[in-house]
């Protein structure tokens, strides 16, 4: 053989055998572990009597993290003084401020899900510590359920709140409570290890995790009497949230004024000039799209046009066109101020379907308190056509067929529809494709909607029955709706939990 050729040969090889070396992938690794870490030891041991510890150290497999321990960790009864929970390696300690426990009473420290292997995050959940400074423990439970008043359907976060029975409603506005429990996915609650005493109870969903109802917005329910633990044989306990109507109209910032007369208030004004803007509702991206709606349920809908201060408006030079198919005809509409908000104008035309149209805000059609012009503008949009439409028939039981009794119905949870129940069956027509609920207010006051509660008042919110149906209505569907009380679904993705 060629000697040349058996040198390529042997070349050729060897550039092979290094390519193939060079090739070297990275491991795949094994399964991820979802494994939580496991509890070693802990000191003192767990459900001890007749002390009072001032520190615990818990002792795991692995290396640990604490993480929201101010918000997962909880003792009950609660202390004044936060506990304070470390984590170092494979340790954690809990310090206690022992001075402030009492004499005879049972201690449970539920950590939540605070406590996480180091690289992967897994939760050392569903761990409960107690411990009793007496000769025996409370073993008495309290139990119930959280719905959001405003929906009738389960409130799934926050915390219920219990205060012996003594104290007043101011309590809860100043002071933590004596026992707090965690609202599950369900909307259920349970106590566990309580003394035999009367409590008040409360639910907080709060803004600011200290516990006090103390913030504008925080959500909040209470009882109408006082509850016992242990106690089987009262009516279950359900609880209603609702954040209640704060009048902040008042609270206005104020300079303290001298003058001969003596001393008065006067409101700080803003002196800073505001331009002129507004908003107009239409979808302008593309005209080949359907997007203005020209019907809800049965009634025209308007083009609404809102601006951010007072304007001064000159109707005739704003313009209205409807494209057809030979020109433009010059359209005909009714221009009114909304009668609630003096800012809000609308335009009302009988709409034609799939129609294009054009909105022209020609310059000088509006002008602020000085006469000032705003900027024109040009809207271009498509209306939509009949087949973008769905229809549902509502069956309501004949026992709601009542003034007393209000119909709500949401799409994507915006209110569509909200009056009087008249007659046992409604037919819904001009409806957009979207997710739609129904629920029935108990209208007790007769206003016609649902009011929220009152915590001072002891006035509480107006019930609502949720309906146990969701229909998604799709465009050219027509939907039949049997109205059933709630009875499984809970959740806001409308899944039931196994």
């Amino acid at each position: 053989m060629n000697t040349n050729r058996i040198g390529f040969f042997y070349l050729l090889l060897l550039y092979m055998l290094l390519a193939g070396c060079a090739n070297i992938t990275a491991p795949t690794g094994g399964k991820r572990d979802t494994i939580p870490p496991k509890l070693v030891s802990i000191k003192p041991l767990d459900s001890i009597k007749n002390t009072k510890p001032n520190k615990i150290e818990m002792h795991f497999n692995e290396y640990i993290v604490v993480s929201d321990a101010f918000k997962e960790v909880q003792i009950s009864p609660m202390l004044s003084i936060p506990l304070i929970v470390t984590g170092i390696n494979k340790k954690v300690t809990v310090k206690i401020p022992d001075t402030l426990l009492e004499d005879n009473t049972t201690y449970r420290i539920d950590f939540g899900n605070a406590i996480k292997d180091l690289h992967e995050g897994n939760p050392f959940k569903h761990y409960v510590y107690s411990f009793s400074t007496g000769s025996y423990f409370d073993s008495l439970t309290l139990t119930g359920s959280v719905v959001d008043a405003a929906t009738g359907i389960p409130d799934t976060s926050g915390f219920v709140q219990l205060y012996y029975a003594t104290s007043t409603d101011s309590e809860f506005v100043r002071h933590k409570p004596k026992y707090v429990a965690k609202i599950d996915g369900n909307g259920n609650f349970l106590f566990k290890g309580l003394p035999k005493k009367e409590f008040k109870i409360y639910v907080l969903k709060e803004t600011n995790n200290n516990f006090v109802y103390d913030a504008i917005g925080e959500k909040i329910a209470f009882y109408n009497h006082s509850v016992s633990s242990g106690d089987t044989i009262s009516e279950p306990i359900l609880l209603r949230t609702f954040i209640e109507n704060i009048d902040t109209s008042t609270k206005k910032k104020t300079d303290t004024v001298e003058n001969k007369g003596g001393r008065f208030n006067k409101s700080k004004q803003n002196t800073q000039e505001i331009s002129l803007s507004y908003f107009v509702n239409l979808d302008t991206n593309d005209i080949k799209r359907r997007t203005f709606n020209i019907m809800h349920l049965d009634t025209l809908n308007n083009i609404n046009i809102l601006f951010n201060a007072t304007a001064q408006i000159n109707k005739n030079k704003i313009n209205l066109y409807a494209i057809n198919a030979e020109d433009t005809v010059k359209t005909n509409f009714t221009f009114t101020n909304d009668t609630l908000h003096p800012n809000l104008f609308h335009i009302t035309t009988t709409w034609l379907e799939n129609t294009v149209y054009i909105l022209k805000l020609v310059k000088g059609f509006a002008k602020d308190t000085s006469g000032k012009d705003v900027a024109p503008s040009k809207y271009v949009f498509r209306t939509f056509s009949d087949e973008d439409y769905g229809k549902i028939n509502v069956h309501l039981p004949s026992i709601y067929n009542s003034n007393k009794y209000v119909l709500q119905i949401e799409a994507d949870k915006d209110t569509i529809y909200q009056r009087p129940i008249s007659d046992t069956i409604l037919n819904l027509v001009h409806l957009k494709p979207a997710k739609y609920s129904f629920r029935i207010i108990v209208d007790n006051n007769g206003n016609g909607k649902w009011d929220t509660g009152d915590l001072f008042a002891k006035l509480q919110p107006e019930v609502v029955i949720p309906g146990n149906e969701i229909v998604n209505l799709k465009a050219g569907w027509e939907n039949n709706m049997d109205f059933e009380v709630l009875k499984k679904r809970k959740t806001e993705n409308n899944k039931d939990k196994k």
